[in-house]
């Protein structure tokens, strides 16, 4: 038990910094399109990815550095085009009431939810090289693991469903256009740290 809350508790305290998934799982609950599959994915991913952590990949990932920096400077390019994406819709009025976007197919949803989760290589540090390392100086690793997992499903629902309580709050272009600049800035900045560092 110990060790679950204690795998809960970090993956909490990391998983609530904003990021790409974060800001995405947002914006889809705002808009209430496809948020339980987005929801789903980003939990069936987390754990997946805490899995392998603890199973050892982060061990073999850090013996291969030219891996870890292939995936950075992907990682990179694709959150700074995302981050271009966002600043457009943010400075076309036009594209800034939900209702006005056309709606986006579950396929095409779950593709960029899948690419702004494994095509981001700061899920790879938190998940599997950091909490896979942490996890295995826990008595209990499979039992940290399992408690990672149920704070990133709790964390996902609460964003990807909480976020319709914000959508009277959004319903305005200017609010709309705040959201998606902010998306645009976080997303920038991570992508710079990832090109940079």
């Amino acid at each position: 038990m110990g060790s679950a809350l204690a795998g809960f508790g970090f993956c909490f305290a990391l998983i609530v910094a904003i990021g790409a998934q974060n800001a995405f799982v947002l914006r889809q609950g705002l808009r209430r399109e496809h948020v339980l599959p987005v929801v789903v994915t980003c939990v069936v991913a987390d754990a997946a990815l805490v899995a392998a952590g603890i199973a050892g990949l982060g061990a073999v990932l850090t013996s291969a550095p030219g891996a870890l920096t292939a995936v950075r400077w992907g990682g990179a390019a694709f959150l700074i085009g995302y981050a271009v994406l966002a600043a457009r819709r943010a400075f076309r009025p036009s594209a800034l009431t939900p209702l006005d976007l056309p709606p986006a197919t579950l396929r095409a949803t779950l593709l960029a939810c899948l690419a702004m989760t494994f095509l981001n290589p700061h899920v790879y540090l938190d998940t599997v090289l950091l909490m896979g390392t942490v996890a295995h100086d826990d008595p209990s690793p499979w039992a940290f693991g399992a408690g990672a997992t149920t704070a990133s499903a709790l964390w996902f629902t609460g964003l990807g469903l909480g976020a319709r309580k914000l959508a009277p709050v959004l319903s305005r272009p200017l609010a709309w256009r705040f959201v998606d600049g902010s998306i645009a800035a976080v997303m920038t900045a991570i992508g710079v740290s990832l090109a940079v560092g």
